[in-house]
């Protein structure tokens, strides 16, 4: 066992405790990396909020970057000092999922479970990965290499934020050059699926935010033009602005309105693809004759649909082209003891990403 600085959460909607907890070694095809850097992602603050439930105690973070410590005896693929990111896309590599090129969605993905509290009490490694921690053990299936020049602050968004938006577009909504795109929230992920939209040659790319200052950011990532939700007749609106309905709208948010409105930006025959999580039991209303007859869809997109040795060699190529923003994206960069701060700030819609940093092992 090694005795590790976490962000712990004992209770939900409470301050997270920086303390030490105990990391067991490596086994089976596990691998341990030592973090560098870990961004934090609503969906962590959701869960200490508790709106999905979960087990408690528990580390979360998920996006995080840093290098191989040490490796269990099946490990394969990685060697000591290699610099990666850690996700918690885990996949076990032979289900039907995993065979059909989608290991988000991976039947018995398993893994291991390697934190406890001092005095021996399970501690909950959240989302898979636990993050916020100065060292975690993971499935080798939840690392990917990333290239030397890349710091390890901005590879850390290559864990989450960035795969989730700009895999929606591309692999999920599928979007194809010349098509018109609507991305309903302009935050991290939605920020990404604008830069998506136009790595994949959208014509038109619309951010909707309740915010001008998001839209001003949406256009500094690609936003060809803008809407604030608050308005009426959204369709309308768009129609006037380039001509007629969108081939895809990303629900980037976990908002009940912006899946309520999301469906009447649409063109006949385009689709909806759902990225952001509300609260469990929350519930979205749409209208099922309009889009049968008008032959629309409803995609659901998990992490972007990622397939990590596809994807992450690929942006990573893009960022360091200059065509994928990646620096931009981090507003902050905090230690591990002010976390609590840092995920305020992030619940209060003030940051794009912030970055908690940790001391070089």
């Amino acid at each position: 066992m090694k005795r590790i600085r976490a962000a712990v959460c004992h209770a939900f909607g409470e301050p997270l405790s920086i303390e030490e907890v105990d990391l067991a070694p490596p086994d089976g095809r596990a691998v341990e990396v030592t973090v560098s850097a870990c961004a934090i992602c609503h969906s962590d603050i959701s869960y200490a909020d508790g709106i999905w439930g979960g087990t408690l105690p528990a580390v979360y973070g998920h996006e995080a970057a840093g290098v191989v410590t040490a490796l269990g005896p099946q490990a394969s693929g990685f060697t000591l000092g290699d610099r990666v990111i850690v996700t918690l896309i885990r996949a076990c590599g032979a289900c039907a999922s995993c065979a059909s090129g989608r290991p988000v969605a991976c039947a018995s993905p398993g893994g291991p479970a390697p934190l406890t509290l001092p005095d021996g009490t399970p501690c909950h490694q959240a989302m898979a990965t636990g993050g916020f921690a100065e060292k975690v053990v993971v499935d080798q299936s939840q690392l990917a290499h990333i290239p030397d020049e890349i710091p390890f602050d901005v590879a850390s968004l290559l864990s989450c934020g960035v795969i989730t938006g700009v895999g929606a577009v591309v692999n999920a909504a599928q979007v194809r050059p010349g098509e018109d795109v609507v991305v309903i929230g302009a935050g991290g992920v939605g920020l990404n699926a604008v830069q998506g939209a136009r790595i994949a040659g959208a014509r038109r790319i619309v951010a909707v935010d309740i915010a001008e200052e998001k839209l001003d950011d949406a256009r500094s990532f690609g936003a060809t033009d803008t809407l604030l939700a608050s308005e009426p007749d959204p369709l309308g609106r768009l129609k006037g602005m380039i001509g007629k309905g969108a081939d895809a709208v990303l629900v980037t948010v976990g908002a009940i309105p912006a899946y309520d409105a999301a469906p009447k930006y649409l063109a006949p025959g385009g689709r909806v693809v759902m990225v952001g999580m509300p609260a469990s039991g929350a519930m979205a209303q749409y209208e099922a004759d309009t889009v049968a007859s008008l032959g629309q869809g409803f995609i659901g997109s998990k992490m972007g649909d990622t397939v990590l040795a596809r994807d992450i060699p690929w942006l990573s190529d893009l960022y360091l082209q200059g065509r994928l923003q990646l620096d931009e994206l981090i507003s902050n960069r905090w230690s591990l003891d002010q976390i609590n701060d840092a995920m305020a700030d992030t619940k209060a819609g003030k940051a794009r990403r912030n970055v908690i940093l940790f001391d070089p092992a």
